[in-house]
């Protein structure tokens, strides 16, 4: 169902306006992966058990953890990792994660990467990277693609994979490489070039090669844009905000509370997943550098990015291009423990939805959330942690208020209420992907070990992430509550 459809779109984001104006908003949205962290004091411990409602454990169904994760630094792209290729990123992640796990390579079932702008040498790229990283080459690995959630997907993969007794131990990651993405030659160049490629003789050649014009050599460069409506991302979130009545100081006051958290939390040394990487010619780099807290009057005076002149989405409450990898190591309880380690959290449901690209694209938070917890027997008020994809500062405030409307739950959702907008006071409190950075493949496994180290920091019970993606999709996981194992 089209949020906004054909010849009824002024009086549609009238109707949204009206109804959404008055919406108290704390800026969190949708729902990807409940989290229930592993370790903490026996006072915490005691509190969490205090309001524990479930295990949200299924009979019959293994008990499925996340034992650690980890990821490169995140770094604006052009910059450190420019003259690296994508699969060194995600081999640098792997390597990471063996080191910080102590993992013996061969105890591994399964490597599962998502990624989204695929380098065409390394169309598998968790194969080249696993080889590279020195896993067995009788681990078998793939790729998987599903826009901004693919690194969910390879988790979500890897946890059927073990729910259906045919792994124990996968180790599931993501990596986008922004700094060297294929750009194509035209099509009419493409075709002359594989043309000559078949050519037999001389006089053919030529005269493929005389037909060449200057608009032959004109590139095709990729766009972050849909391919079904030709519309960039950024355009649709601008839409979206206006749609929703969300003004560009909401949005700028979001974007500056993102790079004000990230930076706090990077100095705290919170950011325990991110280690440090020698850039091979270059230096170590151990820190995101997309962090950069800056003021309201600065914010303010960015011109429109996308519907100029009078557009509210610019490039500081937008998130930016981004080099990383990230990987997460998901075993079996059983397996786990046996092994010695000490989950963080378990992994125990997840969905997807998807909506119409144009007119909906960016609202999947809004219809995922209440589909998650319905099915653990949840609601907003039982989660402790949110943590959530951060695209464009506009997106986030409109899914909000999406979610903190009764009209919209019931106009769009045939919901008899609305399932409500998270606290604030609980939402992406360590930064998010307008200050950390979005590596597209990437980001799904950093929402959801951020939730596990958070709900462990603060001793909390379930988490909640959640992360939308192009073509309309929303990827939704629930890792609830929190495992018996001490720190």
């Amino acid at each position: 169902m089209g949020l906004v459809r054909a010849g009824s779109r002024l009086k549609m984001a009238s109707m949204l306006r009206n109804s959404m104006r008055c919406s108290p908003i704390s800026p969190a949205w949708a729902v990807q992966c409940a989290t229930r962290s592993l370790g903490t004091t026996a006072q915490l411990q005691a509190q969490v058990q205090t309001k524990s409602k479930k295990s949200l454990s299924r009979p019959g169904v293994k008990n499925i953890v996340l034992v650690e994760g980890v990821r490169t630094p995140f770094l604006l792209s052009g910059t450190t990792y420019s003259d690296m290729m994508p699969h060194d990123l995600a081999r640098a992640s792997l390597q990471g994660l063996l080191n910080k796990t102590a993992l013996p390579k061969d105890a591994v079932d399964y490597i599962i990467y998502g990624t989204v702008i695929q380098e065409v040498k390394t169309s598998n790229i968790a194969r080249e990277a696993a080889l590279g990283a020195g896993f067995s080459d009788k681990t078998p690995s793939h790729t998987v693609t599903m826009a901004c959630i693919s690194s969910n997907q390879a988790m979500t993969t890897g946890v059927g994979l073990i729910a259906s007794g045919q792994c124990d131990t996968i180790v599931a990651g993501g990596v986008e490489f922004m700094s060297d993405v294929p750009i194509r030659h035209s099509r009419k160049m493409r075709k002359t070039m594989l043309s000559l490629n078949k050519a037999k003789t001389l006089g053919q050649r030529l005269s493929l090669i005389g037909g060449i014009r200057m608009a032959h050599l004109a590139p095709e460069l990729p766009a972050v844009a849909e391919f079904s409506t030709a519309e960039t991302m950024g355009h649709s979130a601008d839409r979206l905000a206006a749609a929703f009545g969300v003004t560009r100081l909401e949005q700028d006051e979001f974007a500056l509370r993102s790079h004000t958290l990230a930076k706090k939390a990077q100095d705290a040394g919170l950011l325990e997943d991110v280690i440090s990487f020698k850039v091979p010619g270059r230096d170590i780099v151990s820190k995101d550098n997309g962090i950069r807290p800056s003021s309201m009057e600065q914010l303010a005076k960015l011109k429109a990015a996308f519907v100029k002149p009078h557009g509210t989405v610019t490039a500081a409450n937008s998130s930016f291009l981004t080099d990383g990898a990230s990987a997460v190591l998901i075993m079996s309880e059983e397996k786990a423990l046996a092994m010695g380690y000490k989950p963080k959290a378990y992994l125990r449901d997840f969905v997807y939805v998807s909506q119409d690209p144009k007119d909906q694209l960016l609202l999947g938070p809004a219809y995922g959330t209440p589909k998650v917890l319905q099915r653990a027997g949840l609601t907003m008020a039982d989660i402790d942690v949110f943590e959530f994809h951060e695209a464009f500062a506009g997106q986030i405030m409109a899914n909000l208020k999406a979610m903190d409307s009764d009209w919209f739950a019931q106009t769009y959702m045939g919901r008899t209420s609305k399932v409500g907008a998270p606290p604030m006071e609980k939402f992406n409190l360590w930064g998010g992907s307008l200050s950390l950075g979005h590596p597209f493949g990437a980001t799904g496994c950093r929402l959801v070990t951020t939730v596990a180290h958070r709900l462990r920091k603060e001793g909390g019970q379930y988490g909640l992430v959640a992360a939308c993606a192009a073509g309309g999709q929303l990827g939704v996981e629930l890792s609830p509550h929190k495992t018996p194992y001490p720190n």
